[in-house]
């Protein structure tokens, strides 16, 4: 990647968390700003999670999303020898560094959407050619694209990495709520990133409904020796934004949410955009 200060690496952000903390709306949004801010000259917004609703948070109608990479059955042929469902020997690190370009939607701002799915779990019977290709995919888009590329990953983020790609994220943040039962599984997901060797971990606290509630969580996971990238206050936008199907930066763009999401980004290129 280059720019006018001259040529810097790419940045490789995920986020992970629970379903219904927030984590697809912080994800979009972060990779909506991170793209208008013009530091990157491409910006790559990965779904990594079950629910797959990453493309209409950006923004994008469901006729432009595309399926997921996991599920197109010629594609995972072609590249690893052996269709899912057949039996037989196929290729373990299959030729994936032309599928971002081939197969990317492109969104709002200049943001690209990808649609990988998931890793399914191996003892469920899973389709292992298929988890070959988007497990190798995943090592190429962390570890060899030269771009900011935002992963948004389903909650158990080791069925997705190996130690391998894990190496390669510059950050993962950690989605949490105020509440005990999200804070502990905020804190297991962070153990988990740690037996990864994730590089850095960092909680980012959702609907936090004022100041004294923002110290009390924010002393719990620092406690726990859990850093906080940043705090994101309740808003009636995103309610009503999620409502009418409307990604909350194109319905209130100067939202309290955004404003903390920007900060947020603003931590993260200062610390690890070098």
């Amino acid at each position: 990647m280059s720019n006018a200060g001259g040529a810097r690496k790419g940045l490789k952000i995920g986020i992970a968390g629970k379903g219904g903390v927030g984590k697809t709306l912080i994800a979009s949004t972060l990779a909506r700003l991170a793209a208008r801010s013009g530091k990157f000259s491409r910006v790559l917004a990965i779904d990594n999670d079950p629910s797959l609703n990453l493309g209409m948070a950006l923004g994008l109608p469901l006729s432009k999303i595309g399926s997921p990479i996991s599920e197109m059955k010629d594609l995972i042929k072609e590249r690893t020898g052996v269709a899912p469902g057949e039996s037989g020997p196929f290729k373990l690190n299959p030729k994936v560094s032309d599928i971002p370009d081939k197969f990317a939607v492109p969104g709002p701002d200049g943001v690209r959407l990808l649609v990988l799915g998931t890793i399914k779990d191996p003892g469920s019977g899973c389709l292992c050619s298929s988890n070959a290709l988007v497990r190798e995919l995943l090592y190429h888009l962390v570890v060899q694209r030269d771009e900011l590329v935002v992963l948004d990953f389903e909650a158990g983020i080791e069925s997705s990495m190996g130690r391998a790609t894990s190496r390669g994220l510059d950050v993962l943040l950690v989605v949490v709520e105020p509440g005990q039962k999200s804070l502990q599984v905020g804190e297991k997901l962070a153990a988990m990133a740690k037996q990864l060797n994730i590089k850095h971990i960092s909680a980012i606290v959702n609907k936090v409904s004022g100041e004294r509630e923002s110290l009390l969580v924010k002393e719990q996971l620092r406690a726990k020796n859990i850093d906080v990238m940043g705090i994101i206050p309740q808003s009636r936008g995103a309610v009503e934004a999620d409502m009418n199907g409307v990604p909350l930066l194109d319905t209130v763009p100067g939202d309290v949410i955004v404003e903390a999401i920007k900060r947020i980004l603003d931590n993260i290129v200062d610390q690890f955009y070098k």
